[in-house]
């Protein structure tokens, strides 16, 4: 699956737990009729892509939908998901332009054999 839109916001990396967990987290606005601020979170050696983008980038992410079951000390069992990136593309256009090739100049080509016009 994959979400489309503009980072609205990108979160610092934390971790967690004694055993080097990392988490990081990222909005996303969706373009649409009825844009949508989407939490996603990127974890462990993911959190390093989102070191090349910032807020107001165009992206489209690559995403997994996770879900779990927790059961409470009082025997209450609840359900939580969440939703993981695993790959960022930027989707902004280049904004320098290939400068055009130079004019040709005839003094400066010295071929004197005739082209090769063949396919082959």
């Amino acid at each position: 699956m994959e979400v489309l839109g503009r980072i609205k916001h990108i979160y610092e990396t934390k971790e967690y737990g004694s055993n080097g967990f990392r988490k990081r987290e990222l909005v996303v606005t969706t373009e649409e009729q009825y844009p949508q601020h989407i939490l996603l979170e990127f974890v462990q050696d993911k959190c390093d892509l989102l070191n090349s983008f910032s807020e107001n980038d165009r992206v489209k992410i690559g995403i997994n939908i996770r879900g779990r079951e927790w059961q409470s000390p009082q025997g209450e069992t609840k359900f939580f998901n969440s939703i993981q990136g695993w790959r960022i593309d930027s989707l902004e256009q280049s904004g320098t332009p290939e400068p055009p090739p130079p004019p040709f100049d005839p003094a400066e080509n010295t071929n004197t054999e005739a082209p090769d016009d063949l396919p082959f």
